[in-house]
């Protein structure tokens, strides 16, 4: 990688744009060894990380366009369970485009579904595991109550990665080891900043949402600090009428 970084902008997504392959690629471009750990996230101008509670109210079409594409270029995505919540997650499923896209890649049709939960408030009866296509994964605690890991092990792969809390490093370790190394996290803020604290971050997307929100929301990332901030290259711009999604590598 230069250590200057290249700063291109292209009309997104108008057809005269860039093809879903061609962004592909440029999200491709300079991913290093695995395990490789991206983070994708949209904010206000102002830094709110939510409108009226939800990310979603931050997002438009690019930005819905490029989520998605992401899911192309990834082994397993990991998400917490606050945010699947929230934002009412279903089953870890790709549309038949993506899924060749996916398959012509030498990847698994569908992405691997990782949620990160302490507490273990997850209902086995769910979609997001009747309706898997892959087995999920449930990364948690030692403290976690066992009758509910019992519960949750018909339905999903149950893997302790710290006592109290989830430890990002053996999280990324466990991922590793079923084979699992491009990693891509869709939030929340919590897991965001456990991430950054335990310097295993490879990979800021981040999308800019032409507004302003005010308010109370909270940031993209919350929780401990690093010892030291993290310094980061900025690899790409693309421009979508007045939204900006950016791309950082980890400097």
């Amino acid at each position: 990688m230069s250590e200057t970084p290249i700063v291109l902008a292209y009309p997104l997504p108008a057809p005269e744009g860039l093809s879903d392959d061609e962004i592909a690629r440029l999200y491709s471009e300079n991913v290093g060894s695995e395990p490789w750990v991206r983070v994708n996230f949209v904010s206000s101008v102002d830094g709110a990380a939510t409108h009226q509670g939800l990310s979603a109210g931050l997002s438009d079409g690019a930005d819905q366009r490029v989520f998605g594409i992401l899911r192309r270029l990834c082994d397993v995505v990991v998400v917490g369970a606050g945010t699947v919540r929230a934002e009412g997650y279903g089953a870890m499923r790709v549309d038949e485009a993506t899924e060749r896209a996916r398959t012509s890649a030498g990847l698994a049709p569908h992405p691997v579904f990782a949620i990160v939960s302490a507490s273990l408030d997850l209902d086995p009866a769910s979609a997001i595991f009747a309706d898997a296509p892959v087995r999920p994964i449930i990364l948690t605690t030692e403290l976690s109550r066992s009758t509910t890991r019992a519960a949750l092990e018909t339905v999903a792969d149950v893997v302790i990665c710290g006592r109290e809390r989830v430890q990002p490093d053996v999280l990324v370790q466990a991922l590793m080891e079923r084979g699992l190394g491009r990693i891509h996290c869709e939030g929340g803020p919590h897991l965001f900043g456990d991430l950054v604290a335990a310097s295993v971050l490879d990979e800021l997307c981040l999308t800019v949402s032409p507004r302003l929100e005010a308010g109370v929301a909270t940031r993209i990332a919350s929780g401990e600090s690093p010892i030291v901030p993290v310094g980061l290259m900025l690899a790409h711009v693309l421009v979508a009428g007045d939204t900006l999604l950016l791309r950082y590598l980890r400097g």
